[in-house]
């Protein structure tokens, strides 16, 4: 599919590390919209949709906000805890968008299993289906996060 030019200068900054370490597409060779295409499908064929999906991960961080950097049990299966740091990070879509530089951490209990993500990850997964590039510091595969948060 050829993509338009808004297209393929928005990829060129999410290859950049003008905004995070690394950019947001990592070692990924797919197009931008491979990724989305690609992600989107694979939650779908979970029963699924992006905004499920980042509903469900807000909620869980907002309960962990709620320990103040402790751990809290969402369930008998999981726990979360959330970091901050001082300051914000910016969507890279052309949009305004400025979120806290927070990252919410939950885990299996028993398995040790764990999954994290940014506050931005749950805007660019709601708004742009957009979970990351492979090889993205803050990357994050549909499936495993389903198996974990759902």
């Amino acid at each position: 599919m050829k993509e338009s030019p808004q297209m393929r200068k928005l990829e060129a900054v999410l290859r950049s590390s003008k905004l995070v370490a690394g950019g947001f597409m990592g070692t990924d060779t797919r197009s931008l919209s491979e990724i989305i295409e690609a992600d989107v499908a694979q939650i779908s064929r979970l029963g699924f949709t992006a905004k499920q999906i980042a509903a469900r991960m807000q909620k869980i961080t907002d309960i962990a906000k709620a320990a103040l950097g402790n751990w809290v049990d969402l369930d008998e299966k999981r726990r979360a805890r959330v970091d901050e740091a001082k300051g914000v990070i910016v969507c890279p879509w052309p949009h305004p968008g400025r979120f806290a530089k927070r990252v919410t951490i939950v885990d299996i209990i028993e398995s040790g299993e764990s999954n994290y993500w940014s506050d931005l990850n749950i805007h660019l997964i709601a708004e742009h289906g957009f979970f990351e590039g492979k090889g993205s510091t803050f990357r994050i595969e549909p499936d495993i996060l389903a198996k974990i948060i759902l």
